[in-house]
């Protein structure tokens, strides 16, 4: 299959198209004009939220997204303590999140000097991927459909968390993003709402969220918080490797980036390769072959997991399909597949500890399926 020569995204990846050149639509920034309207509106809102004097009608400065990440937990940390924001740590309590995840809260309610308070709706949260997984999707497909699973989850509670604002009169809220997702992202309070719409219908929606969406679909601007992203004023500096390095020295990360992943993280690959044949990280991927085609003398990351310079990407890619397709179709040795995905994660600069950790969570795959009600195609065919 065509890939492109810069950054290896393959023709069929969804949303790019090919060249007669070889280049893919992305490398020649096709979606710049979009990308750097949706920029320019997040900076203007960060710029806002720094300058703002506290509210007298509400009890805090913002509700801030936590999830025990590495970037929410380093930027919590910093609203807190270095720029005395009036905080509202919130964490929807995600049923696919890992055991390390719940420490890393743990750490940080013990550290940090916020309000803490946890959201949860399991049932429904389940319900929406159900119907995620097991829909088959449109072609050719546009830009992120591979991640749609992902997204609907991110949509999910950063919906419940509008709520959340919205009936306690919060006028921001703090989405750690890091540096590439913040483009691929809705920054608009009232679109993440009518996104959700679009995706998943009047009538789905409806009962995920009670029929509460219509209040905020029609309230007036200045009664909407406002979703800021932090991590826009760091965007050239972002380094997820230092992050983690400031955090463990506070006693405030456990883990690794890894070992944080939620555990439907190899039903998200398993989605992406069955229906858009590439790797879940692919765009991160040719994210990082791009950066290093064009400034190959400088270290650049601009996105959660740091691809090292030497991975044979492609090569990578291939391997993971190979053992994420058996093991959905029920087929090989876990043996042998625990050994590869170890030696394919530790390529990616995991250590051997944090790559059998997420070895084991693909091992596990079919049983997460078939907890969720998801079905699993075991052809492997692919697109």
């Amino acid at each position: 299959m065509p890939i492109c020569t810069v950054c290896a995204l393959k023709d069929s990846h969804p949303g790019v198209a090919l060249g007669d050149d070889g280049v893919c639509s992305l490398c020649k920034l096709d979606i710049a004009g979009e990308l750097m309207e949706n920029f320019a509106y997040t900076r203007r809102t960060f710029e806002e939220f720094t300058r703002s004097s506290p509210d007298p009608h509400a009890d805090h400065d913002c509700l801030f997204m936590y999830s025990g990440g590495k970037d929410s937990t380093y930027m919590l940390d910093k609203f807190v303590n270095e720029y005395g924001k009036r905080v509202l740590a919130y964490t929807f309590d995600v049923p696919f999140e890992s055991a390390h995840t719940a420490e890393n809260i743990r750490l940080a309610r013990e550290r940090i000097p916020a309000t803490f308070v946890l959201d949860s709706d399991d049932d429904n949260i389940k319900a929406m991927m159900r119907e995620v997984f097991n829909r088959t999707p449109a072609r050719p497909g546009a830009y992120l459909d591979e991640k749609l699973p992902c997204v609907s989850c991110r949509s999910f509670f950063v919906i419940r968390a509008i709520l959340h604002a919205f009936r306690r009169r919060i006028p921001y809220i703090v989405l750690c993003a890091d540096p590439q997702q913040i483009l691929t992202m809705e920054s608009d309070t009232r679109e993440v709402v009518r996104g959700f719409y679009r995706t998943f219908g009047r009538r789905l929606t409806g009962e995920l969220f009670r029929g509460e969406l219509e209040e905020v679909l029609f309230a007036d601007e200045e009664e909407l918080p406002r979703i800021v992203f932090p991590f826009i004023a760091m965007r050239y500096a972002y380094d997820p490797d230092r992050i983690v390095a400031e955090l463990k020295a506070k006693g405030l990360y456990t883990s690794s980036p890894m070992e944080t992943h939620c555990t439907l993280f190899p039903l998200l690959n398993y989605y992406s390769y069955v229906n858009w044949d590439c790797m879940f990280y692919k765009l991160n991927a040719a994210s990082h072959r791009r950066s290093v085609r064009r400034d190959a003398h400088h270290h650049r990351s601009t996105f959660s997991i740091a691809f090292p310079r030497a991975a044979d990407l492609p090569s990578i890619e291939e391997r993971l399909k190979r053992v994420v397709l058996d093991i959905a179709g029920d087929r090989g040795d876990p043996v042998a597949q625990e050994r590869e995905l170890i030696d394919v994660f530790t390529r990616l600069d995991a250590s051997e500890e944090a790559a059998r950790f997420v070895a084991q969570g693909f091992l596990s795959m079919r049983e997460t399926a078939a907890e969720l009600g998801i079905t699993l195609r075991s052809d492997g065919t692919g697109t």
